[in-house]
């Protein structure tokens, strides 16, 4: 019976965490379609609606702090990155964060793009370590600094890890997460130029060459990679990653307007890369009051 009572309390959280959809907003955007919501709300907490918890923002905070309590997934972990790092210790100001980038054959939960370029894998108490090895290589092979981001209770099993590799710890008190740096990652000294020219777009290799060399060559769609990635090798190392990261912080990004958005819904409108104004009308329509009858 305990199993079963086991299964249908973790299922119950998955649903949770699948309100912190990308999909599932921009339908809301698009129609005023709370279905996600609802239906959450119609199976498992109907009587709590009316008290405390009038709005379809009133619910994702509930919702959202359930997670923080039992069910601490990827989302809560990136959102408590970017509320506890990105806005108090690595700063928004001249920063482009992206998430989810694609580096060889990994892809990055968080990168940062600042005076220096950071990669961030998450592996919480629910993930496997079986890619990390592969993954952080790949990361190593085009950013300067790579960080795993690891639950309190996994710090030590990932200090064993590669001690270029920086560390920072999920944290949890009784009322609050919290996210601190437990070692500072080394600053990887090279670039590999077919990993950084496979990772990026095309008009942004391109912008490179151009900045280094003062114009691009004479070549064709069929070329433009393989001369390009040439004339990407005998730019010097140092150059190479400076021009890297002036290239990337042209990315259209809200970081700048990160700090507006709702705590608890950061990471989810980061992802969605919401403007200001779209954000607005999304904040007024989660102000809705809930009415299911």
């Amino acid at each position: 019976m305990s199993s079963i009572i086991e299964n249908m309390t973790l299922n119950r959280y998955r649903s949770y965490s699948s309100i912190f959809s990308s999909t599932s907003f921009n339908k809301l955007l698009e129609y005023d379609d709370y279905s996600f919501i609802d239906a959450k709300i119609e199976r498992y907490d109907l009587s709590k609606i009316g008290k405390n918890i009038t709005t379809y923002y009133d619910y994702i905070q509930y919702v959202y702090f359930q997670l923080k309590k039992q069910y601490k997934n990827e989302y809560i972990y990136k959102n408590t990155f970017i509320n506890s790092l990105l806005l108090n210790k690595y700063g928004i100001k001249d920063t482009v964060a992206i998430n989810e980038f694609r580096v060889g054959n990994s892809i990055a939960d968080i990168v940062m793009f600042n005076g220096t370029s950071k990669a961030f894998e998450i592996k919480t108490e629910l993930d496997s370590n079986k890619r990390l090895s592969s993954q952080l290589a790949d990361y190593s092979k085009i950013f300067k600094n790579c960080y795993v981001i690891t639950h309190e209770s996994l710090t030590e099993k990932y200090l064993l890890e590669d001690d270029q590799i920086g560390i920072i710890e999920f944290i949890e008190r009784p009322k609050s997460v919290t996210m601190r740096e437990v070692r500072r990652a080394k600053e990887n000294q090279t670039i590999d130029v077919e990993t950084l020219i496979r990772s990026i777009r095309t008009p942004e290799y391109k912008n490179i060459i151009k900045n280094y060399y003062g114009e691009l060559p004479e070549m064709n769609s069929f070329n433009m990679f393989e001369i390009c990635k040439e004339m990407m090798k005998s730019i010097p190392n140092k150059l190479l990653n400076q021009l890297f990261i002036e290239e990337l912080k042209k990315r259209k990004s809200n970081t700048c307007i990160i700090e507006m958005f709702q705590k608890e819904l950061r990471q989810l409108f980061f992802a969605m890369n919401l403007n200001e104004k779209t954000f607005r009308k999304l904040d007024y329509k989660l102000s809705k009051h809930i009415n299911l009858l």
